[in-house]
């Protein structure tokens, strides 16, 4: 449940119509996607996502690997979050300078690493489920009190919506975002696959599967989120199509071109706006609703990226694992502040900017390297140390070639960079190239690495076998 995901997607139901419920369920999906991975990989890692690396390719080099796709996709997420949390503040204080979001920008975000540092993995697990307990009961309350707006008749909802949302017969057609060209169709299509296949693999979301007593555990948990998500994203639906007839897509839009900010608005327009006890007290859960989600998002963004850069790089590659416990901590600590620091520094640079694009770089670079590294690292027993290399690798490099030659960088009013021009590919997400050409990069350097395999390997692939298809020496 990320602030993408409750501001982004209730946003683009209200503007955008069908084109804002697919993404909902998509998002949903991501999750059922995740219900075969859950098992596995609570069976092999232990704490990061290089140790279920490793476990195939003992090694420096498969550290490093999980540490670069970790990263990765960690630092654009991360700074897109941190980006909106200080849109976010700055509205709900009633300022919109580009300066004033800045500043809002950077103590929002020093709060959140402090409370990353201090709180660590217990203070994080606690705000995760502080944030479910808030955001859910905000998100039952809104979405209850849009029905009872319209008597509980879904079809005057709908017909609201449509009204509302300017596109009159059109808003539940698809094409609202990126066109109903052959090419748009193609980009929503690489889109949708990025969310499903990159929001299931994540690598802050990987690493609270660790938490989870085992395989069978992980699995049970990985269910009962299916059902929370498929709650979460109907409340969403429904919040938006209410901000297009109460609030009206015209309004949104004048407020921020992406339309992240319909649920707030909403929440200001229901029950007789913000002036009355209740439309006060609704504002207010939302805003701090919207506040905890960015929170908890942010802590588990850090917190991976930071565990990645202690655990495997300079626990088990600098010291070679001889490390003690209350070191590694404390370098967790340190790296938390740096990996914080510089994601405060690139939002706030970047304030200002449409950032809506990193969230398409960050799903498909986890779709393109860490799916496939794991799937292939997972299932498939001829998966070999230079497989997950030019995975990891070849896969970071791909995706960000493409992502930079994209509509998404540049060529578009929309684009990150809309005041220049160099794209060469018409799409705006390039999950629809870079997803298979990760997973072909994958079976390509599985195949060129076959003839070299050591013994080294070959005693990874017995402990695979063991640990994860048997769950034997779980930790």
């Amino acid at each position: 449940m990320s602030a993408a995901t409750l501001l982004g997607v209730s946003g683009l139901v209200a503007v955008a119509g069908y084109d804002g419920v697919s993404l909902a369920v998509s998002s949903c999906l991501a999750v059922g996607v995740f219900l075969v991975l859950a098992g596995p990989l609570r069976n092999a890692g232990r704490y990061t996502l290089g140790d279920a690396f490793a476990l195939r390719s003992p090694g420096s080099s498969s550290r490093i690997a999980a540490a670069t796709a970790t990263l990765a996709v960690c630092l654009p997420f991360l700074v897109l979050q941190l980006a909106g949390a200080g849109s976010a503040t700055a509205l709900l204080l009633g300022v919109t300078s580009q300066g004033a979001q800045q500043v809002c920008t950077v103590f929002v975000g020093s709060v959140m690493i402090c409370f990353t540092v201090l709180g660590g993995m217990r203070g994080t697990s606690l705000v995760q489920i502080v944030k479910v307990a808030v955001v859910f009961t905000t998100l039952l309350l809104l979405a209850f009190l849009v029905l009872r707006r319209y008597d509980f008749d879904l079809d005057a909802l709908l017909t609201a919506a449509e009204q509302g949302s300017g596109l009159r017969d059109r808003y539940f057609e698809p094409g609202h975002v990126l066109g109903d060209s052959g090419a748009g169709r193609l980009d929503f299509l690489s889109l949708q696959l990025s969310v499903v296949l990159g929001g299931a693999c994540m690598p802050h979301v990987l690493m609270r599967i660790n938490s989870a007593a085992d395989g069978a555990a992980a699995r049970r948990a990985t269910r009962y989120a299916v059902a929370l998500m498929a709650v979460f994203c109907l409340c969403v639906v429904i919040a938006g199509l209410g901000a297009a007839g109460v609030v009206g897509a015209q309004k949104i839009l004048a407020v921020d071109s992406s339309g992240q900010t319909a649920l707030v608005l909403l929440a200001g327009d229901l029950e007789g706006g913000t002036s009355g006890f209740l439309g006060s007290a609704l504002y207010t859960a939302v805003a701090c609703a919207v506040f905890v989600t960015v929170l908890a998002v942010v802590a588990g963004i850090v917190l991976s990226a930071a565990a990645t850069l202690a655990h495997d790089l300079h626990a088990h590659v600098v010291r070679r694992g001889r490390m003690s416990g209350h070191r590694e901590v404390r370098s967790a600590r340190w790296a938390v502040g740096g990996v914080g620091g510089l994601g405060i520094l690139l939002a706030a640079v970047a304030q200002g900017r449409n950032l809506e694009s990193l969230t398409h770089l960050a799903l498909t670079l986890a779709a393109s390297t860490v799916l496939p590294a794991c799937l292939y690292g997972l299932f498939w027993s001829r998966y070999n140390r230079t497989g997950l290399l030019w995975t990891v690798h070849g896969g970071v490099l791909c995706t960000t070639a493409l992502y930079v030659c994209s509509l998404s960088v540049s060529g578009a009013p929309a684009s990150l960079l809309p005041e220049h021009d160099f794209h060469v590919i018409e799409l705006q997400s390039t999950a629809v190239l870079a997803i298979p050409l990760g997973f072909l990069l994958g079976w390509a350097g599985s195949v060129a690495g076959r003839r070299a395999q050591g013994a080294e390997e070959g005693d990874g692939d017995a402990r695979w076998r063991e640990q994860v298809l048997a769950g034997a020496g779980q930790q």
